[in-house]
């Protein structure tokens, strides 16, 4: 006797996140050049991130400033978040 084939319902899943981005300055090799992204959960702003040269940026969504982080900073809070507290 022949086995059915068990069918794997497929389900449709949305995107839990959703990143719209916008450049100011295509090479961002000049001041005043940076990449802006707006980070969205199920339609409500989660936060913005201006990225530049020099640091990045970083608002919540209900912030009127920007946190500024350089560079060397953002790859030590990297580091500790994907190997750990001692790397």
């Amino acid at each position: 006797m022949a086995k059915k084939k068990r069918q794997r319902a497929i389900k449709s899943f949305a995107h839990a996140y959703e990143v719209k981005a916008e450049i100011h300055n295509a090479t961002l090799a000049k001041a005043k050049s940076a990449l802006t992204l707006e980070i969205y959960r199920k339609d409500s702003k989660l936060g913005e991130m201006q990225i530049g040269r020099g640091s990045l940026f970083r608002a919540g969504a209900r912030r009127q400033s920007a946190k500024r982080i350089h560079w060397g900073r953002f790859a030590e809070m990297m580091d500790r978040l994907a190997y750990g507290k001692d790397g």
